[in-house]
């Protein structure tokens, strides 16, 4: 017998050893001798009162052995000469859509701008040193994509848009811990993302498949609405039935294309704002009611936060506990930063993107002129307005906190994690109205939901402009574009996924669907 229940353990009993063993026989009624093995579905923490409950739902097994084989396996056959499907782009939407064609019997051809995962160390060090951005090698594009030097943050709302539980036991099966299959919030860490991501490149080139990297598509061929065959910068033409993009939503070149080659865009909503950073320690006391440093059983604390202000959404995006605010630009002239984290979130800053909507249909009326490209322009102005104000490096504008809202130039900065350095500069004007006014007015309203988080302690730190794409790339109900035959918009760059986990889901259903036209 099999029975699945809630139980609430404390901090002083999180420390007891068979804690689970002991609430499970109690609350079931059953002899301890009888359960042969409790098996932990899901844990969370609950910090919302004075004493900290970790809640865990968890399977008890009554005398009864745990089944041995895994609930999803994962059958990759031979695909060296099998019918080949075109992938441009390795990032998480590209990456599954790779394993997937594998798992079907086809051969995945990818295409990737960017290089592997060990060779792009050289490129993100010469970012956080030297300030030089390699345009088709950066934090965004090459191998394992935007995600690789990421938090690996796994949480996703897409519940409805493909099996999670199959991408979080694939990761698993790629050398992932198997924490990620019962924290409520899941993440791998920065420092451990590479070695999977490698994992599943030599599974695909093991199978058959065929990754190049540091080839970039420049340009499609296109006959009577129909995909003919794809060119590439070093002047190669490869002919092709089917193309899943899966580019990721920083390849500008590639909705310019598009949009110059009159296939269909659309713009599309998106949000823009600043990354702001405390003292772990600060969010920690606030999260956990605690004063000093936190119990070392708990990890570090995040939060999430979201206020409405003048008719518009103002909130926390990819929260980074324990984490880096890192350079996330993809082309020189551009100051871009998003955050990181490593596994164990250990380091002693805490930041998160504070952003806010912006409605593609009334925020954009000075943009017009550029159509569907109008939410990329002024995501581009930003951008460069931060380059300027940081001193035309990839040093970040930054302002104090309780300054930025007061509309006061800091005369000093906190100490921060962002490695290529701050300079002080007064955000409050420099950001467009339609998000700086806004911001000014969320961060006291964030004060008064976590007491303690509206202090001159924390760092705002600009700006944050990669949330999602600004573009849709518009596809029919069998994922297929609109307009073009054989092309198959995934995944982030299509503004169909926001996150590592959806990303992936898309990239499988994209997958499928291209070879169910074959």
């Amino acid at each position: 017998m099999v029975k699945e229940i809630q139980l609430r353990v404390n901090l002083i009993e999180e420390r007891k050893e068979n804690i689970l063993l002991y609430k499970a026989s109690k609350q079931l009624e059953v002899d301890k001798k009888e359960i042969t093995a409790i098996k932990v579905l899901r844990k969370s923490i609950d910090a919302r009162k004075k004493e900290t409950i970790f809640n865990y739902k968890v399977a008890v097994y009554i005398n009864e052995a745990l089944p041995k084989e895994p609930d999803y396996i994962f059958d990759y056959k031979d695909v060296s000469k099998a019918k080949e499907i075109h992938i441009i782009g390795f990032g998480p939407a590209g990456m599954y859509a790779a394993l997937r064609c594998i798992e079907l019997g086809y051969k995945p051809v990818v295409l990737e701008r960017g290089k592997n995962v060990q060779d792009r160390r050289r490129d993100l060090k010469a970012i956080n040193q030297d300030h030089l951005v390699n345009e088709d090698s950066n934090y965004c594009f090459g191998e394992g994509g935007a995600g690789t030097y990421s938090d690996g943050k796994l949480y996703t709302r897409s519940l409805k848009r493909g099996d999670v539980r199959r991408i979080f036991e694939n990761l698993v099966f790629h050398g992932a811990t198997e924490q990620i299959l019962v924290d409520a919030h899941p993440h791998i860490g920065t420092n451990k993302l590479p070695k999977i991501i490698q994992n599943i490149r030599e599974n695909i080139l093991k199978f058959g498949g065929e990754i190049h990297f540091e080839t970039k598509v420049t340009n499609f061929v296109i006959k009577n609405n129909k995909l003919q065959a794809i060119q590439l910068e070093n002047g190669q033409e490869m002919t092709v039935d089917a193309v899943i993009l899966a580019t990721g939503h920083s390849a500008r070149d590639i909705y310019e294309l598009l949009h110059k080659k009159q296939i269909s865009i659309k713009a599309k909503s998106f949000a823009m704002g600043v990354r702001v950073e405390h003292p772990q320690e600060i969010i920690d006391q606030i999260q956990y009611n605690c004063s000093g440093e936190r119990d070392e059983l708990l990890p570090a604390a995040a939060y999430s936060l979201v206020n409405q202000v003048n008719n518009r959404g103002v909130y926390s995006f990819c929260m980074c506990p324990g984490g880096f605010i890192v350079p996330a630009a993809t082309a020189n002239g551009e100051v871009v930063v998003n955050g990181m984290s490593p596994s164990r979130r250990n380091n002693k800053f805490a930041n998160s993107g504070i952003v806010v909507e912006l409605n593609i249909d009334q925020d954009f009326k000075k943009y017009e002129q550029f159509g569907e490209l109008k939410g990329l322009e002024f995501q581009k102005d930003l951008e460069k307005i931060a380059f300027f104000a940081g001193g035309r490096t990839q040093t970040a504008p930054a302002q104090r906190l309780v300054d930025f809202v007061d509309g006061k130039l800091s005369a000093n900065l906190n100490d921060c994690s962002y490695q290529p350095g701050l300079k002080s500069a007064p955000l409050h004007s420099l950001l467009p109205r339609i998000i700086g006014s806004r911001l000014r007015k969320g961060f006291p309203e964030f004060g008064k939901k976590m007491h303690g988080y509206f202090t001159n302690e924390a760092n705002i730190i600009g700006v944050e402009s990669r949330t999602s794409s600004p573009i849709n790339i518009p596809r029919k109900e069998n994922l297929e574009h609109v307009q073009i035959e054989g092309l198959f918009p995934c995944g982030e760059g299509g503004g169909y996924a926001g996150g590592i986990v959806s990303a992936a889901m898309d990239g499988e259903r994209c997958a499928e669907a291209a070879i169910s036209k074959l």
